[in-house]
């Protein structure tokens, strides 16, 4: 169960960090309103908040999560900009989740 709410905690912290930065994006470059910049901020914040949260050590935590992030950001090509990733998108995404876990879930003296 530990394994299951980490992994969550990570996909939602990477939604918030990619929304938080997507959201700017739209503003400079495709002239959407420049008060995409209030959630934005909201959105980045929140990610920050998240990170908090994670159960061990920060560097730690920083590492694996990018592992996440790199497949969220997989999952927002194919569903938010409409691009179906490539295999080895696929195969890269899954290298750094197996990454992810290993970081997070190997056993520790400490």
């Amino acid at each position: 169960m530990f394994e299951l709410k980490t992994v969550a905690l990570f996909v939602i912290t990477a939604l918030a960090e990619i929304i938080g930065c997507y959201l700017p994006y739209l503003w400079l470059n495709q002239n959407k309103s420049p008060l995409l910049l209030i959630p934005a901020a909201i959105s980045l914040a929140l990610f920050a908040w998240l990170l908090t949260l994670h159960p061990s050590a920060a560097g730690r935590v920083y590492a694996a999560y990018g592992g996440v992030y790199i497949f969220v950001a997989i999952f927002w090509l194919w569903v938010v900009d409409d691009i179906i990733p490539s295999n080895w998108d696929f195969l890269g995404a899954s290298v750094a989740l197996l990454g992810m876990a290993i970081i997070m879930f190997a056993p520790r003296s400490t």
